[in-house]
């Protein structure tokens, strides 16, 4: 039987991340602090790195990238302008980007990574 390691369990709701097979999950990023999606989404990625590196990982292992935005026709440029820079171009996983509403007035991006441990 395969172990299965979570990390970041204090939420009562879900762990921050989860290896299991070497595949690493990380629950849906936000952030609250900046207040345009250039700044959400590097706050955002910034937070994916570090749970990544918790998980003895990084982006360049990433398999597939979920992102749902508050306002695709608004934001979907900004965000990919922020994505593009600090995606490793070498690793370019699957991605899927899509519009909804999310958990929070304020919040204008949500991501989620699946990656593969080095």
């Amino acid at each position: 039987m395969t172990a299965t390691t979570r990390i970041g369990t204090d939420d009562p709701r879900m762990s921050k991340i989860v290896v299991h097979n070497k595949v690493v999950y990380i629950s849906g990023q936000t952030d609250a602090t900046a207040t345009d999606i250039t700044g959400q989404t590097q706050n955002v990625l910034a937070k994916v790195d570090d749970l990544l590196s918790q998980a003895g990982t990084s982006k360049s292992n990433i398999l597939t990238a979920s992102i749902w935005l508050k306002d695709i026709n608004s934001d979907f440029q900004g965000m990919n302008g922020v994505w593009n820079a600090w995606l490793d171009p070498e690793n370019k996983p699957v991605r899927a980007t899509v519009e909804a509403s999310l958990a929070r007035p304020q919040l204008l991006v949500e991501v989620q990574v699946t990656a593969a441990t080095e």
